[in-house]
């Protein structure tokens, strides 16, 4: 049966837009290459200064700047563009919450070649390229996401640090799996100075770690622990352990082999924290975060955007009797926590 509205004719619009959707991309990544937001944001706001600014084309300048507007990136009055609300807080690089760097990640030739090729990625269920399985070492790849993806996590991380009561200040051993950037661990440091963290994650991402670790002061009280999350040693008895944008590149049975180690490491009334995109039990809302399986098939061999209810079975099948979802105000994403009995 029809949704349309009685007296409105279907019209090609969004099909026809969502075949050219790879122009929004490029838009936006090419305006952060050229610094074309901080610029505007310091009072360049015309295509002739621009250009000059950026050292590009005025042609080029204006008509990129006007497909923005479009697009709701800025706004523009006679021939002067402005920041919108949005550009100003996230894509101007004198912002503190800048994302621009979200390019070096999501905007990378080994993305797009993936997404490209989606219809192997169908035809297979994973991954059409090598480097589908992310249990093994990929350097470059999560060097840039530790470099690039901090400023996103930053609200996240703020309310798992609230979720665990850390500005309380009682004693707290935490463990940060596949640590990245680190903000998770070094914000819950940062609210409790009697926490002390362990990050796990390869070598030279735990570098970036380390470097944010040192800028926050928390010498001394942050370790790095090079290897993977299912070999390496994780030591025992934490009262929290950090699971964050890491299970949606596995496999459910997978998963469950990692939280029964975590499971393992925690102590009686230890805690397991997980960030994810979790759809609801339709997988075809919110969004966003059901969207996101669609970029799991493209980039792992077998991961996924998990419903609640996935995550629960995997947990009670790793030794958690309770978890519970707590959405992150802001971000489309969850948090689960899950207590050791």
């Amino acid at each position: 049966m029809s949704t349309q509205p009685h007296n409105t004719r279907p019209t090609p619009e969004r099909i026809f837009s969502t075949l050219i959707a790879f122009r929004d991309a490029d838009a936006l990544r090419t305006a952060i290459e050229l610094d074309l937001f901080t610029a505007i944001g310091e009072g360049t706001d015309q295509a002739t200064a621009l250009a000059k600014k950026t050292g590009a084309a005025e042609r080029g300048v204006r008509i990129l700047c006007d497909f923005l507007t479009i697009n709701g990136f800025l706004a523009k009055k006679d021939s002067r563009y402005a920041l919108t609300a949005e550009s100003a807080a996230f894509l101007d690089r004198r912002s503190p919450a800048c994302m621009a760097g979200l390019a070096g990640f999501l905007g990378t030739k080994e993305m797009r070649d993936k997404s490209e090729r989606l219809i192997d990625a169908v035809r297979k269920g994973g991954c059409a390229q090598t480097g589908g399985d992310n249990s093994q070492p990929n350097d470059e790849r999560w060097v840039a996401f530790a470099r690039s993806m901090a400023p996103m996590m930053i609200p996240a991380a703020q309310f798992i640090a609230g979720l665990l009561r850390a500005s309380e200040g009682a004693p707290m051993k935490v463990l940060d799996i596949a640590a990245g950037h680190g903000v998770f661990g070094i914000t819950i440091a940062q609210q409790n100075p009697q926490a002390r963290v362990v990050a796990l994650d390869w070598a030279p991402v735990l570098a970036v770690a380390g470097e944010n670790a040192r800028a926050a002061g928390l010498n001394g009280r942050y370790e790095a622990r090079p290897g993977s999350a299912f070999d390496t040693e994780f030591g025992e008895g934490y009262d929290a352990v950090l699971l964050t944008n890491f299970l949606h590149h596995f496999d459910p049975a997978t998963c469950e082999k990692l939280l029964g180690r975590v499971h393992a490491a925690l102590q009686p009334g230890g805690r397991a924290v997980l960030l994810e995109f979790v759809p609801n039990e339709d997988r075809v809302s919110p969004a966003m975060p059901a969207g996101f399986s669609l970029t799991m098939l493209t980039t792992t061999d077998a991961g996924d955007a998990y419903t609640f209810s996935e995550f629960e079975r995997m947990l009670r099948n790793a030794g958690f009797a309770h978890s519970t979802l707590h959405p992150v105000p802001g971000p489309p994403q969850c948090v689960i926590v899950a207590e050791k009995a």
